[in-house]
């Protein structure tokens, strides 16, 4: 699992750092914060799930390595 944020589209919600705390954070501007890229397996679903609820889908996760 991979994981990338499009810090133009985050609006700082806080949603993802609420549903996965262990893989997201907020920074002092309020803004996602990723601390792992590359989350535990055990992870997987709580990641899926602050995907879903981002009001802006500023998280995106792919199962393969992004290219480019």
């Amino acid at each position: 699992m991979y994981i990338a944020i499009d810090y133009d589209r985050c609006m700082g919600a806080g949603s993802c750092a609420f549903i996965a705390p262990e893989v997201f954070d907020q920074g002092d501007d309020g803004m996602a914060v990723l601390l792992a890229d590359r989350p535990a397996p055990a992870h997987a679903r709580a990641v899926r799930e602050a995907s879903e609820v981002c009001p802006l889908r500023a998280i995106s996760v792919t199962e393969e390595k992004p290219t480019g």
